[in-house]
């Protein structure tokens, strides 16, 4: 059953399921959203919870930095774990500036 998406409320204001329903109105896989809801959840947890949108490229690196530091993450685990970060900036909250991206892609 893991590969039936779970219901989203249309109506849901929390920021998690906004992202599942704008992954999903790009059409992309259901384990596409798996995996970014997951590295995406991750990344909001690492920060104590704070709103991504008051974040931006000190802790992107911080979190790119834990994940090879101290939990030792493949190349290929990290560069999910940064695609998924560069789908929640990028698309979702659409910060394309060169300024907020600095050396980080």
């Amino acid at each position: 059953m893991e590969d039936i998406p779970i219901h989203v409320d249309h109506k849901s204001g929390r920021f998690i399921d906004q992202i599942r329903l704008f992954i999903r109105s790009r059409n992309l896989a259901y384990a596409t959203e798996q995996t970014y809801v997951s590295w995406i959840l991750r990344f909001i947890r690492y920060h104590n919870k704070k709103h991504p949108s008051e974040m931006g490229q000190a802790e992107i690196e911080a979190f790119l930095n834990y994940l090879v530091l101290q939990r030792y993450c493949s190349k290929s685990t990290q560069r999910t774990a940064l695609n998924a970060v560069i789908f929640l900036y990028s698309k979702f909250l659409q910060r394309e500036d060169k300024e907020f991206w600095g050396h980080i892609t």
